[in-house]
């Protein structure tokens, strides 16, 4: 999960770069970059920390030029190092900037490949790197000479559809020719395309999220297919072309459920308008096994279930409260690495009001329970506030299977769903009562939306991965470099490197 940007402008795009992956910094905590090019010359600045962080007027006014791209991450694949903050570069051909949001399921076969066969240099564990190192091959090979014609673009695409495996969506900027942005055969990730009109003429805009576009004035125009490349030359011309020769609807459905914000539209499909349907099938459920219920009050775990739980409490005739205050200066506990550093985060980030849970009855509803940990402590923190009875509700299915395509979901053996029944998941988080959405009713709001997508990778689910190259060789090495004991190793690693470039 990763946020991408590109623009290309009338006037310097610094500015509305750094501004819209301020908006989409959900996607991504850890890292953030912006490289921007004056037609001739590129010029990045990219670290380590949230957007806000990265980036002081110094770097902004160093970064010149009216078309740039940016990213902001949180590492999927590789290690959570600076030195693998996106975009990346290469100077041949033409100057190739590139930067990923997903993940490659080839990636270790791919690293081959372009050492031996294309002769390229890898200097990162980052399969966005390797992406980039393809695309730039393929490029060379499609171009004649220093010529670069968008039909050469969109082969090169092609062949980029035909060497790598897994999720990706991507923006790139060919230096003195545009901004390319592409999207996996099965559109797994999110992408769209958008535009604004200028006293000067149009300007132009890909991002991973609607909300993007949103704040910076850009009417979206279309969402980047599966398989689709879209070339904006320096004169502003659009260039659209499908490069994939099987492409096939599949988006993520947890984009959905968790990872996007409410205000966007992915692929012809309101978040908010799920999350409502979500809760209005949640309820129905919840009618069918508790028909009886002493439900006192509905609360959210904030935020993302708000949406969910609002519309829950509605269909069912029940009090709606908030009953958490959430500190908006820590990072999402999904995403933080290391079970010691997500424990300690639940009780930072959320504080109970007491007046809400003493003496009742409480239903507590919560977009997915992945690992348990954090709806264990909330649950606790119900108890401790005087809760008579906490029962729990998820608007999602049990997550029992690792995400491959570019969310760090952990693997099996940390996810409290996996091998157990709902039963022994509610004696384990320590609720009353459990209830989990339906997949089949979590897929229906999510096409709703969209009656042409009917099917959705829902892999965290079902263990079904639209792919079909998913291994399990492949997942027991993924287990061993998603586990805590490896990101401890690598953050030593990093440490120990930082230190050594101190010394010298």
């Amino acid at each position: 999960m990763c946020g991408i940007i590109g623009i290309l402008g009338k006037s310097p795009v610094n500015q509305a770069i750094y501004d819209g992956l301020t908006v989409l910094q959900h996607r991504g905590q850890d890292a953030a970059g912006i490289l921007t090019s004056d037609g001739r010359r590129v010029f990045l600045r990219k670290d380590g920390g949230l957007v806000r962080d990265v980036f002081n007027g110094g770097h902004m006014q160093e970064l010149r030029g009216n078309l740039g791209i940016g990213h902001c991450r949180y590492p999927t694949a590789g290690c959570d190092s600076a030195a693998e903050a996106q975009p990346f570069y290469v100077n041949s051909p033409f100057g190739l900037a590139l930067a990923h949001n997903g993940n490659l399921t080839n990636a270790e076969q791919l690293k081959q490949d372009v050492f031996r066969a294309d002769l390229r240099h890898v200097n990162t564990e980052s399969d966005s790197e390797i992406i980039l190192n393809v695309l730039a091959h393929e490029l060379k090979a499609s171009a004649e000479g220093l010529s670069l014609t968008p039909d050469d673009i969109f082969r090169a695409v092609g062949r980029v559809h035909e060497r790598c495996q897994g999720a990706y969506a991507v923006v790139a900027m060919v230096v003195g020719f545009g901004i390319l942005a592409f999207r996996d055969p099965w559109g797994i990730r999110p992408l769209v395309y958008g535009r604004r009109e200028t006293l000067e003429g149009p300007e132009h805009m890909v991002a991973s999220e609607s909300v993007a576009l949103d704040v910076l004035g850009f009417r979206l125009h279309s969402d980047v297919g599966p398989g689709e490349a879209v070339f904006i030359d320096l004169e502003g011309r659009v260039h659209r072309q499908q490069c994939a020769s099987d492409p096939h609807y599949a988006p993520c459905i947890f984009e959905f459920v968790y990872l996007a914000r409410p205000d966007s539209m992915i692929d012809g499909i309101a978040v908010h308008k799920t999350r409502l349907r979500m809760g209005e099938r949640l309820a129905a459920k919840l009618a069918r096994e508790m028909p009886d219920n002493d439900i006192d009050v509905v609360i959210p775990i904030p935020d993302t279930s708000r949406t969910a739980a609002l519309q829950l409490a509605y269909d069912l005739g029940l009090t709606y409260r908030e009953g958490f205050i959430k500190n908006r200066y820590v990072g999402r506990t999904f995403i933080m690495a290391g079970q010691a550093q997500r424990k300690k985060g639940v009780r930072q980030k959320l504080n109970a009001i007491d007046l809400e849970f003493r003496g009742k009855n409480v239903l507590l509803v919560d977009d997915s329970i992945v690992r348990g940990n954090t709806s264990k402590q909330i649950i606790q923190m119900a108890r401790e506030a005087g809760a008579r009875k906490v029962y729990f509700a998820s608007a999602a299915p049990p997550v029992r299977y690792p995400n491959v395509y570019g969310i760090d979901m952990p693997n099996a053996d940390e996810l409290v769903a996996s091998n157990r029944t709902t039963e022994e998941i509610c004696a384990e988080i320590g609720a009353d009562r459990l209830i989990f959405q339906d997949l089949h009713d979590l897929v229906a709001a999510a096409s709703e939306g969209n009656p042409k997508i009917q099917q959705f990778d829902s892999s965290c689910f079902n263990g079904e991965y639209v792919t079909g190259d998913v291994s399990p060789e492949y997942l027991e090495n993924l287990r061993r470099m998603r586990s805590d004991e490896a990101r401890q190793q690598n953050l030593f690693r990093d440490l120990n490197v930082a230190e050594l470039a101190n010394h010298r």
